[in-house]
């Protein structure tokens, strides 16, 4: 795997990582036991029938959690200690065999990538959940689980278009985490 492969590989886990841990746990070990997604040495685990067994059971729990509002939000929060940790791992994991340096320095990239996706979900979740309709909530969940598949497919035909529009969509959410911000201030003044 070349460098800019290596990079995109180890952004995008951290990237998809922030929406939807364990749809992303699963597809990569399904598409590397399949031999269509080249995963290093050191995220070979992931292929085991276990692993996908585990991380499938808990994607489709989470597709279903997250289509429930307001339950959506609960498990986001918990999700936080899971799915941040887990993106700085597999952004650290991705790199393969290099000096321990690049791997620390893509684990804290990769922390910060996957902390500032799943901010700017539960944020914005959590502003969608005040409207009293269902449907805006399933439209975001499903649009979430789409980003994750296109996001993999664009990670894997191209690269460098993948990275291109990470770097799009960081700016994106850093924008969504201002004006979340701002909201749960309102919030808290109204409180």
């Amino acid at each position: 795997m070349d460098l800019v492969q290596t990079i995109a590989l180890s952004a995008g886990l951290a990237w998809a990582s922030g929406l939807r841990l364990y749809l992303v746990l699963f597809l990569a070990g399904v598409l590397a036991h399949l031999g269509y997604m080249h995963l290093p040495e050191s995220l070979l685990v992931l292929t085991h029938p276990l692993v996908m067994a585990a991380s499938g059971g808990m994607a489709l729990a989470e597709l279903v959690a997250d289509k429930v509002p307001a339950f959506d939000s609960l498990w986001d929060s918990f999700q936080t200690f899971v799915r941040i940790p887990a993106g700085a791992l597999l952004a650290a994991f991705a790199m393969g065999d290099v000096d321990p340096a690049w791997a620390v320095a893509a684990g804290l990239l990769g922390g910060t990538i996957t902390a500032g996706t799943h901010f700017a979900k539960a944020g914005s979740r959590l502003a969608i959940n005040a409207s009293p309709e269902p449907f805006s909530n399933w439209l975001a969940s499903f649009g979430e689980e789409g980003m994750v598949l296109g996001g993999l497919w664009a990670m894997l035909a191209s690269p460098l278009v993948f990275l291109g529009m990470l770097a799009v969509f960081l700016v994106i959410a850093a924008c969504i985490l201002v004006k979340v911000w701002g909201f749960v201030a309102r919030l808290f003044r109204r409180v």
